[in-house]
């Protein structure tokens, strides 16, 4: 039987991953497989890039899924889950720090030109997105025309966050099962929970579970990766609940790109505006919950649904939704973020920079680039 690590060394290992998750979601998955797969062998190539696969396509960030991957192959379920605090701990603590200074300091009253800056650049990063999740799902014809209709039925009509999800993922599953549509009717019933869940009415409850609550959607509902989780908190935390401003929802996606950890770490500082210390905890803690028990209980089960032909259209299509939903959230960001002629130039060059490079810092370095700019020129 193959050894297994101590759970406060896998805590280590995946500690000092979080403090170097500079880069995104591809730099945080190179530096991940570059050390558990090739040098340390827990895994073949092969397993590695079919695991990688099924976390692409379901909710949750995927390098952070990884790590609760590596750690549970390694040290059983307590070695998954420490493996999986170990990564978002550095980055959660730093934007938690991060969003108390920002409240109790004024950071935007202070540095008012910079956060202009980086409100520019914050549009290029969404907008580099959807390019690079473009690459990995718009693979047909079909799939781009649901991407397309996605965004007009969320500018549009404004349907909701769900409704153009579950819509998305029926249409692509009917036109590849259209020869056999009675039989495959039953294949979708695994995301009966998911999507009943996502559609429930909002209830009564107090500041605190709500917030958790709309962590906890955010991180079953967001597929394909951190990027996803945007339209959806954007929707729940600036458009529904007002918990605070456009404005402060774009810093606080700018503040993640300088951080150590996945992007979906913003959802702290969205907590922590919403209801403070508690209120930053409880966000973290629901949006991150799938990302731990899923790997950790059901990793299994959901492997046979990705790899399950008869499903997978139906996640091909809520990931093309998704692209839609993103594009339309960058609209929204390039209509706030651009002023006039000096930061529509911070929004371009920073395009083109994060287009043209992919290096680990490239995302840091656009982001303090663009602040730079902005306290001088604005």
């Amino acid at each position: 039987m193959e050894p297994k690590d101590p759970p406060i060394a896998l805590f280590v290992r995946f500690l000092k991953f979080g403090c170097l998750a500079w880069g995104g979601p591809a730099a945080q998955i190179a530096m991940i497989s570059r050390e558990c797969v090739y040098e340390e062998g827990w895994v073949d190539e092969e397993s590695f890039r079919k695991t990688l696969a099924v976390f692409q396509v379901l909710p949750g960030p995927e390098a952070h899924e990884l790590c609760v991957y590596f750690g549970r192959l390694r040290g059983g379920k307590p070695g998954a889950f420490l493996a999986g605090l170990g990564f978002m701990l550095p980055g959660f603590l730093l934007m938690l720090g991060i969003s108390i200074l920002y409240v109790e300091v004024g950071l935007v009253q202070r540095f008012e030109g910079v956060f202009e800056g980086v409100q520019a650049a914050v549009g290029a990063l969404v907008a580099m997105a959807i390019v690079r999740l473009g690459r990995k799902f718009i693979t047909d014809v079909p799939l781009l025309l649901i991407a397309a209709a996605s965004l007009a039925l969320t500018l549009v009509a404004g349907l909701s966050f769900v409704l153009v999800l579950a819509v998305s993922g029926l249409a692509y599953w009917a036109w590849r099962a259209r020869d056999r549509l009675p039989r495959a009717a039953g294949a979708l019933s695994p995301f009966g929970p998911w999507l009943a869940g996502g559609m429930l009415a909002a209830i009564t409850l107090p500041l605190i579970a709500m917030i958790f609550v709309e962590g906890l959607k955010a991180g079953l509902l967001t597929f394909g990766g951190a990027y996803t989780v945007i339209p959806f908190l954007q929707g729940v935390a600036v458009d529904h609940h007002h918990w605070l401003t456009n404005d402060e929802f774009l810093d606080g996606i700018a503040l993640s790109g300088i951080l150590p950890a996945p992007l979906i770490i913003f959802s702290t500082f969205v907590g922590y505006l919403a209801g403070g210390l508690a209120g930053s905890l409880a966000m973290t803690f629901g949006i991150f919950l799938p990302a731990f028990v899923l790997p950790i209980f059901f990793h299994r089960q959901l492997v046979a649904v990705a790899e399950n032909p008869r499903i997978r259209p139906f996640l091909l299509g809520v990931a093309a939704g998704v692209i839609g939903l993103i594009a339309a959230v960058t609209l929204q960001i390039l209509d706030e973020g651009i002023m006039g002629l000096p930061t529509l130039a911070i929004a371009l060059a920073s395009f083109a920079a994060l287009y043209r490079f992919e290096a680990k810092l490239t995302v840091v370095a656009v982001i303090l680039g663009a602040g730079l700019v902005g306290a001088i020129a604005l």
